[in-house]
């Protein structure tokens, strides 16, 4: 059966496999390497922007190995289809276009983040450079701001933390496959779990969107990058609508 899927699809799965045993069971020092940090922390690379989209949570995180399993899952359940429809060359730019839209946004939005926690500490006095310094994954000491206040405190433990959690995973790439998928074929139905009928995708996809907006302003992300969701579909919708006129459909 796997060799019924296109090339593309195929290969992004084996790679994303593989690299999930390599980097859990031979070199769990990849998840630094390759995990993307905020572009401004130290810990930052410029291969990051590429190689977070192979890249998911450690089996021993919240979510496990539930993270690959999930993207893969849906890759294969739309990935094909595009593939087919588009082409290898515009489906592969499609996959990291979205991923590299999924970066930006995350990271956008990081930076209005990162600004407001900076001129807390800059209006308490407090040296930001500092914390910079000792976010580096690789600084062998602690924290230890001499913050005067509780505020300083949390400020400083806040930026320290930003600038030291990476994002990671396709999932933002994969919002762009779905996204392009639901602009192609709106009518397509799918199932969802807990709805006992299918649902039409172009219905899904608003909700989701809407819903990652939320989660992703409104602070309650649990850990998950959702405005990457929202980024990687944006780029999808795009791509899509260029590209819509020159396809042909199917019911």
């Amino acid at each position: 059966m796997f060799n019924t899927i296109p090339p593309i699809t195929r290969n992004i799965i084996i790679i994303n496999v593989v690299v999930y045993v390599i980097s859990n069971f031979l070199f769990p020092q990849l998840y630094n390497t390759f995990s993307a940090f905020y572009p401004f922390s130290p810990n930052f690379r410029s291969w990051q922007i590429i190689t977070h989209m192979f890249m998911h949570a450690q089996m021993g995180d919240g979510i496990g190995i539930m993270h690959i399993l999930f993207n893969m899952f849906t890759l294969f359940s739309f990935g094909p289809i595009l593939e087919q429809s588009l082409g290898e060359k515009k489906y592969l730019i499609l996959y990291f276009v979205s991923g590299l839209g999924a970066f930006f946004l995350f990271n956008l939005w990081n930076f209005i983040e990162i600004q407001q926690i900076i001129s807390g500490l800059e209006g308490l006095g407090l040296n930001v450079s500092e914390i910079y310094a000792k976010s580096a994954i690789d600084y062998s000491g602690d924290l230890k701001i001499s913050a005067t206040s509780a505020e300083g405190q949390a400020l400083s433990q806040q930026l320290y933390i930003a600038l030291r959690t990476p994002m990671l995973g396709a999932s933002g790439a994969i919002f762009g496959v779905i996204a392009a998928f639901a602009t192609l074929y709106p009518e397509a139905k799918i199932a969802i779990m807990f709805i006992p009928i299918p649902v039409k995708v172009k219905y899904v996809l608003p909700v989701v969107i809407i819903g990652s907006i939320y989660l992703g302003i409104s602070g309650d992300a649990g850990g998950v990058a959702h405005l990457a969701h929202v980024g990687g579909a944006i780029v999808g919708f795009i791509l899509a609508k260029i590209w819509k006129r020159h396809l042909y459909r199917f019911n």
